[in-house]
């Protein structure tokens, strides 16, 4: 490709890959590619020339430069030919062509002589045209070619006519032409933009844009580029100064999206602007302190321009697409180019430039959407360098976004407040607040943003002051905040925090902040096996709460009390009277906690549709009150498990999709990947499967909820890999781990699996030694509720089939116990379990009942593996169609003495063929009989020889 940096990943463009692959298998034919610079147009090329080699196509590159408007004639083409001269010689061209028309090719490259006429004329540029035309559908006879020039938007007259000739022209051999240009250079003079118009219409030309990538696909980026997790919050910074665009994400990556921009990526954003006339460059100098967008009234007033004189000003910025017209205002096409222009600034008119931006607004607020007021005026106030009144207006900004539920730009605003404090020796005094209490708003803002690793560093700075004032009720709040922080980052000392707030402060009198740290105490404690310290201390934290009349203590307290004594049989009368109270009180971020605990309830409990609905409204909740990245990543695990449960994976995967693009914590992801990789598993694709395990083993607890579903995926994978000891592995970890919240819900899926790998495993000895483990570790667990129910039913009968038996009556409870609590791919695989050992018993027309309706749900899903396993249930069973007339069989052998010869040649027994076909031993041996009298052979060994010879063993 070009010689400009081309990222290594890939990400974000697989439909894009399609559509050029798609192209080049019903060449001949062109694709135009537009994009904006940096957005990875290149880096697309890359990838679909490396696979398009891969495939035996031969790919030829060149590129436009940036030569002015009468440019390098043919420089692409150029480029092309000497390459193609390089890999197969002056000869290896001249053998392509016609007999004397080597010589036109001098008009390109010296290496071919001299031109035959130095005639400048029509003619002579139509034979250079076919003679190029000719070498490349020669080349393409050899094997399919791709020829890819790229930066057209640079093209010479020349090039953009030859580039046009042919893909108007191609008509024969597999050819593909593909061009690039950049979409932001195209202005509406510009000569490429006709050319496209017209090809457009061109039948066998298609026409496609590359968009910038979402946020999701921004971490993935990252993520490949660092080659390992990212810091917490790079990814949000990269994207929202990126904007999607790949380059920019790779330029800001270097400098963590801190600094400022490197000179080689700004000086490729100013291009476009050092060409607008010096007046036009004056203001967009002033409109660029104002923001990506600025209103046409506030730009107005700082920049000193009447509407008509700024409207003449900006036109050419316009038409140039280095302004682009929104509504009332102005915005920078890209907020690099902003940033390019402002950095552009010299210091002094910096400085003069945002001091009278935050003048005129200081002087007619309304300049500007009244939301937008205080943000604006600290960032002005604080450019121009007066840090008294951008602490003041900070703070104003910090108040009016947490009462908008923006945590992220709270925390923004409260951190400017914090550095600026010692600029300004009466800073309290002019917001009204303390230092401490500045410090503990900014704590909480970054809890509810889910920014835990800066709320921890708060909490800490906070405390140090706290425990200076001898203030035990803030140093109690502050260690409760800090130690559920430190939990969701997965450090150990979170416990010696909960349980430090809890003894801070004496049971009498009693106190809210004590109630409210008893209350996280009791449910951070659960993790840790700690049931017991957990019931106490929510025992406690209710007691006080109600003795202070403390609703919020209250219903913390009652929520954490349902946790610790979950109970999946029972009912939800206690989380129906919290959610009263909640009402009552008007609070709304209860409601979300409510809402995960009902979700998770009912999905433990079966109940998965209602668990569905529940989830889903609170994940309309969460997107409401701002807290999407926190208790909506909660919501929405519980939102796509029951999907899962239900069959509705479609609707989960997208789910899941839309939950990790949000780059939610880590005990999240192991989740959401975990969801996903079981989906990916039962439609057969195992490398999307691994590639989900991979990230939902980034587990820092052990705790069942996570820990264990990401054994299940694991353990489950393994096992559809045929690698059976890795597979029992991972069951192991959850024999080690009896004891943990939520056990048996966690627990007897991994089981489950664990006595199926028992059962396929060819060390008997050592299947029969693991399998007795998990029977232990199964008899110890509880069972609550149907869902519960329907694993321990499939246990036992997963464990009677790896202990021999195939019994038909335990496989149908199961599958009634699932379709009791409508989970259709469960009980698709018991009914196919239980179709293997009614024929094993010798019922056919009960197991093909239980293989139709096993069928039909395989097929909804789109299980490929399952409904694979029941076409070759059918087909050994003989349930699927007549088999070939025994007349017409070899040596008069029937259907089902080919079937056992078969197997005798591949050296099974007796009872290992009867396990095959599902019948008896005794049968199998009759059928033997048979075929040693109708093959007139005294053996099984010369039988199976007979069987090689003649072909009958496949």
């Amino acid at each position: 490709m070009s010689a400009c940096s081309v990222s290594p990943v890939l990400v974000g463009r697989s439909t894009e890959l399609e559509r050029l692959q798609e192209a080049l298998a019903e060449a001949p034919g062109a694709m135009l590619i537009g994009g904006e610079a940096g957005v990875g147009k290149t880096r697309l090329l890359r990838e679909f020339a490396e696979r398009a080699g891969a495939g035996g196509a031969q790919v030829l590159v060149g590129g436009c430069l940036e030569l002015g408007a009468g440019g390098l004639p043919f420089a692409p083409f150029t480029a092309v030919l000497r390459a193609l001269v390089r890999r197969i010689g002056i000869d290896g061209v001249a053998g392509l062509l016609p007999r004397s028309a080597t010589a036109g090719l001098a008009r390109l490259l010296p290496e071919f002589g001299e031109p035959e006429s130095d005639t400048a004329s029509g003619e002579e540029r139509a034979r250079l045209f076919e003679l190029v035309l000719t070498l490349l559908e020669r080349l393409a006879e050899r094997a399919p070619t791709v020829l890819v020039i790229e930066d057209v938007h640079w093209a010479d007259r020349s090039t953009r006519d030859l580039l046009a000739f042919l893909a108007r022209n191609v008509s024969a051999a597999p050819l593909l032409v593909v061009a690039t240009y950049r979409t932001d250079e195209l202005h509406r003079t510009h000569p490429l933009r006709p050319l496209l118009a017209e090809l457009t219409r061109v039948e066998r030309v298609r026409r496609m844009e590359l968009t910038r990538l979402s946020r999701g696909e921004v971490g993935e980026l990252v993520r490949g580029l660092l080659e390992g997790e990212p810091p917490a919050g790079l990814v949000e910074r990269v994207y929202e100064r990126s904007e999607g665009n790949p380059l920019f994400v790779e330029a800001l990556l270097a400098d963590d999206g801190e600094r400022a921009l490197p000179e080689s990526l700004r000086d490729l954003l100013l291009a476009a602007v050092q060409k607008l006339p010096e007046e036009t460059r004056e203001t967009l100098r002033v409109a660029s302190a104002g923001g990506t967008r600025i209103e046409h009234a506030l730009l107005a007033a700082v920049s000193g321009l009447d509407d008509a004189a700024l409207a003449r000003v900006l036109r050419p910025a316009v038409e140039a697409n280095v302004l682009v017209v929104d509504g009332d205002g102005y915005a920078f096409r890209h907020a690099l180019i902003r940033e390019a222009v402002h950095d552009d600034l010299l210091p002094g008119e910096h400085t003069q430039l945002h001091a009278r931006y935050a003048e005129a607004l200081e002087r007619d607020p309304a300049l500007v959407p009244s939301g937008r007021l205080w943000v604006l005026l600290s960032h002005h106030w604080y450019s121009a360098h007066e840090p008294t009144w951008a602490l003041v207006s900070a703070w104003r900004a910090a108040n009016d976004a947490r009462k908008a539920a923006a945590y992220a730009e709270q925390l923004a605003m409260l951190s400017r407040v914090l550095e600026l404090w010692y600029k300004v020796p009466d800073a309290a005094a002019r917001i009204g607040a303390r230092h401490v209490e500045v410090l503990e708003q900014a704590t909480l803002a970054a809890e509810l943003a889910g920014e835990h690793e800066r709320g921890v560093k708060l909490a800490t700075a906070a405390l140090r002051e706290a425990e200076a004032a001898g203030d035990d009720a803030r140093c109690a709040a502050l260690l409760e905040q800090r130690g559920r922080m430190s939990y969701e980052l997965g450090r150990p000392e979170y416990i010696d925090d909960l349980r430090a707030a809890a003894a801070r402060l004496p049971a009498d009198p009693p106190s809210a902040v004590r109630a409210r740290a008893l209350a996280s105490l009791a449910h951070y404690a659960r993790p840790r096996n700690n049931d017991g310290e957990a019931l106490a201390a929510a025992r406690e934290s209710l007691a006080l709460a109600r003795r202070i009349g403390d609703t919020a203590a209250e219903i913390n307290a009652l929520l954490t009390l349902f946790c610790v004594g979950i109970d999946y049989s029972g009912g939800l009368a206690e989380l129906e009277e919290v959610e009263r109270i909640v009402q009552r009180s008007g609070e709304r971020h209860p409601l979300l906690r409510v809402a995960v605990l009902r979700s998770h309830f009912l999905e433990g409990a079966g109940r998965h549709a209602e668990a569905a609905e529940v989830a889903r409204q609170g994940v309309e909740l969460a997107r409401e009150v701002g807290l999407s990245r926190t208790h909506g990543a909660w919501l929405s695990v519980n939102l796509a498990e029951p999907l899962v449960s239900l069959g509705r994976w479609d609707e989960a995967l997208s789910c899941l999709k839309q939950a990790l693009d949000q780059d939610p914590m880590a005990v999240v992801r192991t989740s959401l990947h975990v969801l996903a990789g079981e989906v990916a598993l039962a439609r057969g694709d195992l490398a999307e499967a691994e590639a989900h395990l991979g990230p939902a083993g980034d587990i820092k607890w052990r705790e069942a909820q996570d820990y264990f579903a990401m054994l299940r995926l694991e353990s489950a994978l393994r096992l559809a890999q045929g690698r059976i000891g890795e597979a029992l592995a991972a069951v192991e970890n959850v024999l080690e781990c009896p004891g943990l919240s939520d056990d048996a819900r966690y627990a007897w899926p991994v089981l489950v699996i664990g006595a199926r790998a028992c059962g396929e495993w060819s060390d008997r000895a050592a299947a029969a030694a693991m399998l007795e483990r998990i029977e232990k570790r199964a008899a110890e667990l509880a069972v609550q509720g149907p869902l519960q129910e329907a694993h321990r039913l499939t246990f036992e009968a997963q464990l009677a089939r790896a202990h021999g038996r195939r019994d038909l009556a335990a496989w149908d409870a199961a599958a009634a116990a699932w379709e009791r609590i409508g989970q259709p791919f469960a009980r698709a695989r018991a009914l196919a379990e239980a179709a293997e050992a009614a024929l094993a018993g010798g019922e056919r027309d009960l197991a093909a009942r239980r293989l139709q309706e096993a069928e039909a749900l395989a097929g909804r899903l789109r299980a490929a593996p399952l409904a694979r396993r029941l076409e070759e249930t059918a087909r050994r069973g003989r349930l699927n169609g007549t088999a070939p007339s025994a007349a017409r069989s070899p040596y008069g052998l029937t259907p089902r003495e080919l079937e056992v010869l078969r197997l005798v040649a591949q050296g099974r027994t007796n009872r290992e063929i009867a396990e095959v076909l599902f019948i008896s031993a005794k049968t199998v041996s009759v059928h033997v009989s048979n075929i040693l009298a109708k093959l007139q052979v005294p053996t099984r060994g010369e039988a199976a020889a007979t069987a090689h010879r003649l072909g009958l063993a496949d």
